[in-house]
C-alpha cells in the first residue's frame, strides 16, 4: 500500500472495477484476475468487447492470459526491469501527458545538488549509511526545503508506512511547499530528466536479455498500453499478490504508479490502478488495521521515543502544514474519545499515552523469529492458517511448539489447531506430542452468513451484511469474541489494580448487546466508526465535522459518512444511481468512487474531452460537479492561489488534485516515505539465477531483511544446485491455506491433489512424466508434488542461458478431506523493507523425481551444498 498511498496520498484502488469499462487499454500485471478476482474480471471481458486492448504479464499462460489480446510471459523477480523498460519507452518516445505532467506532478520539482542517484553509486542512493543498513531520507527532500530533525530518525524510518499516511523518519514533516520548479522540464536536477537518467539503461534489449521477454513482444506491449493516454483515451492497470510478494514489491508497484502519473491517467475514467484484494474485507482489514503499526484511517502507531512522548509531539511528526493532514489532530483526538470516552480529556492529552507504543519489528514475520527464540508466550490466530500459508511454514509449526498457549478461533480444525499432534515435524519425528507444552484452545467461529456485519472490498465499498442464520452450537462471531474478552480482562484488571491497567479500564466499553447470545449490536460498532458529537451523541455527516477539542469521537474517520444519521445505514442501501453505482454501499472517502479526480479535468476545471470527463467546475454554481463526488474542496475555484500562511487544504492550489500531499501533486519522485528510495530501481530476488545487469555490485534491494538464520537458509545467486525459478500462487478452487475449502466436497473434487506446473523442456531434461510425482527442494525445505507438464510454463532465454521457471500453489495441507505437502515450506521468512512482507515470487529451487521419502539423501546433498555457483 505505501507504493499508492506515497504516490498518490492513499493505499486504496483508485476506482471501481467497473470502470474498467472506461479503459482503451488494461494492464493485468502482479495478478491473474480471471481465476483469482473472477467477479471483478467481467468487467476486463466486457471492456476488451467494447476495444479495450488487454495486456497479461505473467510467468504463467493462466485464463487471464487466453483471453489477454497479448500475453507477455517473462522472469519471476524481473518485474522493475520490465516495468522500467515502459517508462523510458514512454520518455524515450514521447508519449507522456505533458499537460497533465507538468500541472499535477512533481515533475518539474527541483531535487538539490547533492543528491546521488543509484546510477551515479552503482547501486544506492545518497543518504546510505552502511553500518546502520538505512537512508537518510533527507538527501531526497526538494531545493530549498529544510529537514525538521529530532533526535532520532532511523526509528521512523525503518518502520514504514500502510497507507496514505506516509511514514517518514524526520521529526516533523518538512515544509514541501518551499519548492523550486522548471516547468519547461529541461533543468538537469529536476524530477523529469532525474527520471530520464534514472531509467535510461532499461532498454528493449535489457529487457529481452533479463526478463527473457523478446524485443518485439516488449516493443508491442509497450506501444498497445503506453499510447492509452492524452486527453481522449486512458488505461487502466490491475496488480495484486504477485507484485506486493517480493522484497521490493513496493517499488514495483511504484514503477506503476508512476506510469499512470506519466501517461496521466489517474483520477481519470478508465484510468487508475486496482489494487485487487483477494477477500471479501482485505482492503477493511487495513482500513481498521490488523497491522501493528497504524491505527484505524491509516493514522500512524506512535513509535516509543520523542515522537511518542506527548500527543503534540505526535501531531507535529506526523501532521502538516498545507494539505489534508493538517487534519491529523482532529483524527486521531476523535479516535481517542472513541477509545476512551469521558477518560480522554484535554489534561491527560485524550489518553494518548495509553496507546501502545511500536518498539520495533512487531510484524507477521518477526513474530515467529520471537516464538523460537522463547519471546512469546502466547497468541492468538482469527482467520489465519500460518501453519500453511506462512512463509517457511515448517519452521513456524516448530515455533508454535514452543508457546505457553495458542487460541486458534476458525469454523473447522485447521493445521495450524492441529499441528501438535498431525503436523508433518510430528509424523517424521522432529517434534514429539508428549514434548509439546502448548496449551491449545480450538474456539467455534461464525462463518460470514451467521453475523452482521459490513465487508470493504477492493473500490473501497462498504457493502453491509445481514445475519442470514444463527451460528451452529458454540460458534461466535468475532465482534462477540472481542466483546466479551474485554469484559472479562477488564473485570479482572478491577481486581488488581495496577498503573499497566488504567488504559484497559478507561476504555468506553459500552455497546450494547442483544440475543440469546448477548451480541454486540454490529451497527452501533459502524456508527462509532462514523463518528459523532460527544455532548449529545448526534451523528456526524463526515470527516469534515471532527474537531480536535474532544467534543467529537470517531472510530475511523475516512468511514465518517457511512451513517449520517439514525436509520441511515448507507453500507446498507441498495439503490444505485449512475454508471458508479452512487446509492449502492458506501466507498471512502465521502462516496467518492475515482479518487484523485479533480485531474480528470484541466487546470481551467473543464474536461479533457467529451469522452472522458467525470467531474468539472460549474462556473455559474461556483462549484465542482460531475458524475462522481468531487474528491476536492467543492467550492475551491480551478484559479484559487492560497494567501501567505495558508493552512491545510487551504494552502493548496485549485489545481493541485492530490490534496493529502501537502503540495498537492502526484509524487513521480517520493521525497519522504518509503525506506527505499525516492525512485523504484532494479534489484534481483533475495536468490536469483543471475547477477544485477543494472547495478552488478548492488544484488538485492539494501534495505530488504533476509532474516536469515540455521532452519531459514538461501542459495546463492545465482546456486549451481538450485538452477530453477520457483514462484507460488493460488488456484480459483482453494481459498488460500485451503481451510475453508479443503473441507467442502465439491471444491475438494475439484482440485484433490498437491502439483506443480513445469515446462515440457524441463520435464524432458529430467526425464519426468506428466502425472509423476517429483520432489521439490529449496533451501529451506522439501515438498512432494504431482508433475504438471505444460506448455503454460515457458522456458526462457535469459542473459543468453535457459531459465525454467516452476509453479506452485499452496492451497494443500494435512488437514481436510484432500491432503498434499505445503508449498509455503519452501518460502523464506523475509521483509521488504516498507511493509514487511515475504517473498513468494522469484525464488531458487531443484526438481527430483520422484517422492520425499525416497529422496531424502539427495535432499540432504542439495541442502549442503547450497551457496555453490
Amino acid at each position: 500500500m505505501p507504493g499508492l498511498g506515497t504516490t498518490y496520498g492513499r493505499g486504496g484502488a483508485t476506482a471501481p472495477p467497473n470502470d474498467l469499462l472506461n479503459s482503451d487499454a488494461i494492464l493485468i500485471m502482479g495478478s491473474n484476475m480471471a481465476e483469482n478476482h473472477p467477479v471483478g474480471f467481467q468487467w476486463v471481458m466486457e471492456a476488451k468487447e467494447r476495444g479495450a486492448k488487454v495486456l497479461h504479464v505473467d510467468p504463467r499462460f493462466s485464463r487471464t492470459s487466453a483471453v489477454a489480446n497479448i500475453w507477455v510471459p517473462f522472469r519471476a523477480g524481473s518485474d522493475i526491469l520490465f516495468l522500467g523498460g515502459l517508462i523510458r519507452y514512454v520518455l524515450e518516445n514521447e508519449l507522456f501527458f505533458r499537460e497533465y505532467v507538468v500541472h499535477y506532478t512533481n515533475a518539474s520539482v527541483i531535487i538539490p545538488e547533492d543528491f546521488k542517484d543509484t546510477e551515479d553509486l552503482e547501486g544506492i542512493f545518497s543518504g546510505w549509511d552502511a553500518n546502520k543498513k538505512t537512508y537518510d531520507e533527507t538527501t531526497w527532500l526538494y531545493e530549498g526545503v529544510e529537514p525538521v530533525r529530532g533526535a532520532s530518525t532511523a526509528q521512523g524510518a525503518a518502520e514504514g508506512s500502510h497507507g496514505g499516511h506516509a511514514e517518514h523518519g524526520l521529526h516533523a514533516m518538512p515544509d514541501l511547499c518551499n519548492y523550486q520548479r522548471d516547468l519547461t522540464l529541461q533543468h538537469p536536477r529536476c524530477v523529469f530528466q532525474l527520471l530520464r537518467k534514472h531509467f535510461a539503461r532499461y532498454t528493449p534489449e535489457m529487457v529481452e536479455q533479463y526478463c527473457g521477454v523478446r524485443k518485439s513482444v516488449f516493443l508491442n506491449a509497450a506501444k498497445t498500453f503506453c499510447t492509452a493516454s492524452g486527453p481522449e483515451k486512458t488505461g487502466a492497470i490491475c496488480y495484486a499478490l504477485g507484485w506486493t510478494q517480493h522484497s521490493n514489491g513496493v517499488q514495483m508497484i511504484r514503477c506503476a504508479a508512476i506510469l499512470q502519473l506519466l501517461l496521466g491517467n489517474m483520477g481519470r475514467p478508465g484510468g487508475g490502478i486496482l489494487a485487487l484484494r483477494g477477500h471479501a474485507s482485505i482492503q477493511g482489514s487495513t482500513d481498521v488495521p490488523t497491522l501493528y503499526d497504524i491505527l484505524p484511517g491509516y493514522l500512524s502507531m506512535p513509535k516509543f521515543g520523542d515522537e511518542s512522548k506527548t500527543l503534540d509531539a505526535y501531531v507535529e511528526k506526523y501532521g502538516s502544514r498545507t494539505g489534508w493532514w493538517y487534519n491529523i489532530d482532529k483524527y486521531i483526538v476523535s479516535l481517542l474519545k472513541a477509545y476512551y470516552g469521558e477518560s480522554a480529556q484535554p489534561e491527560n492529552d485524550f489518553g494518548f499515552h495509553w496507546l501502545p507504543r511500536v518498539t520495533g519489528d512487531h510484524s507477521h514475520q518477526a513474530y515467529w523469529l520471537d516464538m523460537l527464540d522463547g519471546k512469546m508466550d502466547g497468541w492468538f490466530v482469527m482467520g489465519q492458517n500460518p501453519a500453511v500459508a506462512g512463509p517457511n511454514s515448517g519452521m513456524e509449526r516448530r515455533g508454535l511448539a514452543h508457546l505457553k498457549w495458542l487460541v486458534v478461533r476458525e469454523m473447522v480444525e485447521t493445521e495450524t489447531a492441529s499441528f501438535w499432534y498431525e503436523s508433518p515435524e510430528v509424523k517424521r519425528g522432529e517434534l514429539r506430542t508428549e514434548d509439546i507444552q502448548t496449551e491449545v484452545f480450538l474456539l467455534p467461529a461464525a462463518g460470514h452468513a451467521e453475523k452482521d456485519g459490513t465487508f470493504t472490498n477492493t473500490q473501497r465499498l462498504l457493502q453491509w451484511r445481514e445475519k442470514a442464520v444463527e451460528p451452529p452450537g458454540d460458534c461466535r462471531s468475532e465482534n462477540w469474541f472481542s466483546y466479551h474478552l474485554g469484559v472479562l480482562l477488564r473485570e479482572k484488571a478491577r481486581r488488581d489494580p495496577q498503573p499497566r491497567h488504567a488504559g484497559l479500564l478507561a476504555l468506553k466499553w459500552d455497546y450494547s448487546i442483544e440475543g440469546e447470545h448477548r451480541e454486540p449490536v454490529a451497527e452501533e460498532v459502524l456508527q462509532e466508526m462514523n463518528g459523532y458529537k460527544v455532548a449529545d451523541g448526534e451523528l456526524v455527516t463526515g470527516f469534515t465535522a471532527l474537531k480536535a477539542d474532544g467534543s467529537t469521537a470517531c472510530g475511523c474517520w475516512i468511514y465518517s459518512g457511512v451513517f449520517p444519521k439514525p436509520g441511515e445505514n448507507r453500507a446498507n442501501q441498495r439503490a444505485a444511481k449512475g454508471f458508479y453505482g452512487h446509492g449502492w454501499g458506501f466507498a471512502w472517502p465521502s462516496d467518492r468512487r475515482i479518487i484523485y479526480n479533480r485531474a480528470s479535468a484541466r487546470p481551467d476545471g473543464q474536461p479533457w474531452s467529451e469522452r472522458k470527463k467525470l467531474v468539472w467546475w460549474d462556473a455559474e454554481s461556483k462549484k465542482w460537479t460531475g458524475l462522481d463526488v468531487p474528491d476536492f474542496t467543492v467550492t475551491k475555484a480551478p484559479d484559487y492561489v492560497p494567501p501567505p500562511g495558508a493552512v491545510g487544504d487551504d494552502g493548496l492550489a485549485g489545481d493541485k488534485p492530490f490534496l493529502l500531499h501537502c503540495d498537492g501533486f502526484g509524487w513521480i519522485w517520493v521525497p519522504v516515505g518509503l525506506t527505499d528510495g525516492p525512485l523504484p530501481t532494479h534489484y534481483e530476488p533475495l536468490e536469483s539465477p543471475v547477477r544485477n545487469p543494472i547495478y552488478p555490485k548492488q544484488q538485492t534491494n539494501p534495505m530488504a531483511l533476509s532474516k536469515a538464520r540455521p532452519g531459514n537458509e538461501y542459495a546463492a545467486s545465482p546456486d549451481a544446485h538450485f538452477p530453477f525459478v520457483m514462484m507460488t500462487y493460488r488456484l480459483t478452487e482453494h481459498h488460500t491455506a485451503g481451510g475453508m475449502s479443503r473441507t467442502l466436497s465439491h471444491l475438494a473434487e475439484l482440485q484433490p491433489e498437491m502439483f506443480c506446473e513445469i515446462s515440457p523442456e524441463l520435464a524432458k531434461n529430467l526425464s519426468i512424466t506428466p502425472g509423476e510425482w517429483v520432489t521439490i527442494v529449496t533451501a529451506r525445505g522439501a515438498i512432494e508434488a504431482h508433475a504438471l507438464v505444460t506448455p503454460r510454463i515457458k522456458m526462457l532465454t535469459v542473459d543468453g542461458k535457459p531459465v525454467h521457471q516452476v509453479g506452485v500453489p499452496f492451497h494443500w495441507g494435512y488437514s481436510g478431506l484432500v491432503k498434499g505437502d505445503i508449498g509455503n515450506d519452501l518460502i523464506a521468512i523475509s521483509e521488504e523493507p516498507n511493509v514487511r512482507i515475504m517473498e513468494t515470487k522469484g525464488l531458487l529451487c531443484n526438481l527430483i523425481r520422484g517422492k520425499r521419502a525416497a529422496n531424502l539423501d539427495a535432499i540432504g546433498q542439495l541442502r549442503e551444498r547450497k551457496g555453490q555457483r
